[in-house]
């Protein structure tokens, strides 16, 4: 038999359920004869039929986004995040695990800290990280080699059954209303990161870092009205104290990431002082499906 949670996933291909065909977890098959085979950094690749429009994050991007996060700058934007997930996860009979869908999990910071919180708690989860950059998932399974992680385009239909998960985590990532809705048990929660007026901006436009726009929340909230209602949300500031090296990742790891050149920023950046206060400016949605 395959372990429970694999029944959770579907085959990218027929949509019928996938399971694993073998003790270490290293082979994804479905009765339909369609099998996957994790990559050797741990992924497995369930990007399938017509290509994506939504251009992947670089080599370059992510490990610069590795390295930002590896070094502490947004862990409490991650213990935070972690924090409004973790109600979803309890409250399930004795010894069963909730699950967890990291959605644009990128490197995979950001669900290990939700992970980290689980076992502190003593809250069984399985988690799924589902991001269409190969260059993350190479880091995230790594950082994450107790989740099933899998590349993916969130625009297509997820690869995760109906009333599957107890929770979906969207940071910095686009947002699937009509299919999150589909996944979500009843109860669950979709907690939503996003960055907020006023960003980053004592840097942003000497790095050329996209600006934030200022209906940027009602665009969110339209976006999954008619899926979703809102529940809470909470805004946090943080102050860092960045070198410039620390700009040039910020710089590279977000979208501007595909546009820009790290020895320009380089150049940009080399008369930066020595270390530069910079506010971070998010805010964390929490929203429930509506019947």
């Amino acid at each position: 038999m395959f372990p429970a949670f694999a029944a959770s996933l579907l085959c990218p291909v027929c949509r019928t359920s996938l399971g694993f065909s073998d003790g270490e977890r290293r082979t994804l098959a479905c009765a339909a004869g369609h099998s996957f085979d994790a990559a050797r950094q741990g992924y497995f690749n369930f990007l399938v039929g017509k290509g994506t429009v939504f251009e992947a994050d670089t080599a370059d991007m992510v490990a610069a986004r590795f390295d930002f996060l590896s070094a502490g700058h947004y862990s409490k934007l991650a213990e935070a995040a972690a924090e409004l997930v973790a109600p979803a996860l309890q409250g399930r009979s004795p010894g069963a695990a909730a699950t967890v869908l990291d959605a644009g999990t990128g490197t995979g910071h950001y669900l290990r800290a939700v992970l980290d919180r689980a076992l502190v708690e003593g809250a069984p989860v399985e988690a799924i990280g589902l991001d269409i950059s190969k260059f993350a998932l190479r880091r995230a399974a790594k950082l994450n080699p107790e989740a099933v992680n899998l590349a993916g385009d969130v625009w297509q239909p997820l690869p995760v059954g109906d009333d599957a998960v107890d929770a979906v985590t969207v940071v910095f990532a686009p947002r699937n209303a009509a299919d999150f809705a589909r996944v979500l048990r009843p109860g669950g929660r979709l907690i939503v990161v996003t960055p907020r007026p006023g960003h980053l901006a004592e840097i942003a436009g000497q790095t050329g870092m996209l600006g934030i726009e200022p209906a940027k929340d009602e665009r969110l909230a339209a976006s999954l009205e008619g899926h979703f209602a809102l529940l809470a949300a909470r805004d946090l500031d943080l102050q860092l104290s960045l070198t410039p090296d620390d700009a040039v990742r910020l710089a590279l790891m977000g979208p501007a990431g595909h546009h820009l050149d790290r020895g320009a920023l380089a150049s940009l950046t080399a008369g930066f002082p020595p270390l530069t206060r910079v506010s971070a400016r998010f805010r964390l949605s929490v929203f429930v499906p509506r019947p």
